[in-house]
C-alpha cells in the first residue's frame, strides 16, 4: 500500500492524495483545484500527476473547491468510478462546481477577446457547465458514523468534522495480504468553538492519519467576538468615512458566519440601518442549502431557533442575483456594506467590487478569511500599495482590513484537541498537508512534543510505502 501526494501539499490548496494497492486499486481523497497560485494555477490545475482512469474511487471530505473543484475534468479525463459523500455535502458541491464552470466560461471568453486581437491561440476551460452537471451522476451519498465497503479491500467512515455543513474527516480500514490498517485523513478541520457548528467528533485509533494544517502556528483571536469586529468596520467605513465596506467573504461557511453575526447585532439593536448586500447568486444558494441542515447547527444555534426563524436574515438584507443589479451597486455613492465572492478575491464579482471601490480613501476592503500569499486578497493583506485586477494596475487607497476571529479552520488548538483521541506511540506515521510549509514546521515542532514520532510534510506527487 502507498500513499501519494498530489495536491494541497506544502500549499493549502488542491488538495489530492491517491491511495494505491498492491492490486492496481486506486483510491482518491479529495480532488481539489489549485487556487490563488498566480500564473502557475493552470499549469498545475491541468496536470495531475496520476492517471485519472486508474482511479478506482473517489472518496470527498468536503465541497470546498480546493478540494471538490477537480471533480469534472477528473471524469472527463477518464475517471469511471463512484464519489462517495455525505448528502450535504453532495447538495453544496452541485452548487460549486456549477458555478466554477461559469467563472472558467466567463474568464475563457475575457482571455479570448483579448488573444484574437493579438492572434494568439485560444484557451479553454479546465471544464464547463454541462462537465459539472453530469458529474453530479458518479456521486453517492453515505451517512456520517456508519461503516461501508467500496468494495473487498476498503471500508470507509465519515466523522463530522465541524468545518462546513457536510464536512468529514474519512476513516479508512484497507485490508491487504490479510492484514488490516486504519487511515485517517482530516479533510478540513473545523473549530471547537464554532457559532454555528457542531465540533469536530472523536474517532477510533488509526495507525496512518493524514492532518490538514493550514493554521498550524496560529491561534485564532478569541478576545474580540466577530459580532463586534463587523460593527467596529461597519461604523468606521460606512458611519464616520460614510464610505462602502467590501467584504470578501466565501460563499459555503463564511458567508453564512457573517449573517449570522449581523443577525445577531440586530437582536441586541446595535445594528446600524444601512443597506446589506450579499452579491453572490453561489453565497446565496448556498445559505439556503446550509438552512436544509439545522440537525449539524451548534446548541447555541438551536436555541436562536426557537425565537428566530432565520439566523441568517435581517433587516436591511438585500440578496443581489443578476449582474446588472450587481453593475448598479458600482453607482452607489451612500454607504452600505457588499458581501461577496470569494474569499481570497481572486474569482467572482468581489473582483469587480474590489476594482471599482480601491482607489477610494472612503472606502474599505475587509477580508475575513486564508488567502493564498499570491492571491489578490493575499496582496492586499501583505500591505501592496499597487495591484493588478483585470489587467489594470490600480493604486491601493482604501482601507485593507482583516476579521481574524473568522475561519473555518482550527487553529492549532483546535488541530491539537482534534487529535487528542489518538495514541500516539500507535500511529505509525502522521502526514501534514493543506498548510504552507513555514506553518507546518511549527505545528511538526508542536505535535512532536505531544509524542508523535514520524511525521511528514510531503512535498507534491511524493509518494510513500504504507506498511
Amino acid at each position: 500500500m502507498k500513499i501519494a501526494f498530489h495536491g494541497a501539499a506544502r500549499t493549502v490548496t488542491g488538495s489530492k492524495h491517491l491511495l494505491s494497492l498492491s492490486n492496481g486499486k486506486k483510491y482518491l481523497l479529495d480532488c481539489g483545484m489549485f487556487q490563488g497560485m498566480g500564473k502557475d494555477t493552470d499549469g498545475m490545475n491541468r496536470h495531475w500527476g496520476f492517471e485519472p482512469g486508474e482511479v478506482t474511487h473517489l472518496i470527498l471530505s468536503h465541497a470546498h473547491i480546493d478540494h471538490s473543484g477537480l471533480i469534472p475534468k477528473l471524469i472527463k479525463d477518464g475517471f469511471g468510478g463512484k464519489v462517495f459523500c455525505t448528502p450535504a455535502t453532495r447538495e453544496l458541491t452541485a452548487a460549486l462546481l456549477e458555478d466554477s464552470a461559469g467563472i472558467q466560461e466567463n474568464d475563457a471568453k475575457y482571455e479570448n477577446k483579448k488573444r484574437a486581437q493579438q492572434g494568439l491561440p485560444y484557451v479553454k476551460p479546465l471544464y464547463e457547465t454541462i462537465d459539472a452537471l453530469n458529474a453530479m451522476d458518479a456521486f453517492v451519498e453515505v451517512q456520517y458514523d456508519t461503516w461501508f465497503k467500496i468494495d473487498e479491500n476498503i471500508e470507509v467512515m465519515y466523522t463530522d468534522a465541524g468545518h462546513i455543513i457536510g464536512s468529514a474527516a474519512v476513516h479508512l480500514k484497507v485490508t491487504e495480504n490479510g492484514k488490516t490498517k486504519r487511515l485517517t485523513f482530516s479533510g478540513d478541520v473545523g473549530r471547537y468553538r464554532d457559532v454555528i457548528l457542531k465540533s469536530p467528533k472523536e474517532f477510533s485509533q488509526a495507525d496512518y492519519i493524514i492532518i490538514e494544517s493550514t493554521y498550524g502556528n496560529s491561534l485564532h483571536d478569541e478576545t474580540h467576538t466577530t459580532p463586534d469586529q463587523l460593527l467596529e468596520w461597519i461604523e468606521r467605513s460606512c458611519l464616520q468615512k460614510k464610505g462602502k465596506l467590501i467584504v470578501a467573504a466565501f460563499s459555503v461557511g463564511r458567508t453564512q458566519e457573517i449573517l449570522f453575526a449581523l443577525n445577531q447585532l440586530e437582536l441586541e439593536n446595535r445594528l446600524p440601518e444601512l443597506e446589506y448586500f450579499v452579491d453572490s447568486p453561489l453565497s446565496i444558494k448556498a445559505t439556503e442549502i446550509v438552512k436544509h441542515y439545522p440537525q449539524y447547527f451548534n446548541k447555541k444555534i438551536q436555541k436562536v431557533l426557537e425565537t428566530d426563524r432565520d439566523p441568517f436574515g435581517f433587516r436591511g438584507l438585500k440578496y443581489v442575483k443578476s449582474v446588472e443589479e450587481s453593475k448598479m451597486l458600482n453607482y452607489k455613492n451612500g454607504p452600505c456594506v457588499i458581501i461577496s465572492a470569494s474569499g481570497m478575491a481572486d474569482a467572482g464579482r468581489i473582483k469587480h467590487h474590489i476594482s471599482n471601490n480601491i482607489e477610494s480613501s472612503r472606502n474599505t476592503i475587509l477580508l475575513t478569511g486564508y488567502c493564498e500569499p499570491r492571491s489578490l486578497g493575499g496582496r492586499l493583506m501583505q500591505g501592496n500599495k499597487e495591484v493588478s485586477i483585470f489587467g489594470v494596475l490600480h493604486e491601493v487607497n482604501a482601507e485593507i482590513g482583516a476579521v481574524r476571529s473568522m475561519s473555518a479552520h482550527g487553529d492549532y488548538d483546535d488541530l491539537c484537541q482534534f487529535l487528542a483521541c489518538q495514541n500516539p506511540k500507535e500511529v505509525d506515521k502522521l502526514f501534514l498537508v493543506h498548510g504552507e510549509y513555514e506553518v507546518q514546521l511549527d505545528f511538526k515542532t508542536r505535535l512532536a512534543r505531544k509524542g508523535f514520532t514520524d511525521i511528514t510534510i510531503p512535498e507534491r506527487h511524493f509518494e510513500v510505502g504504507l506498511t
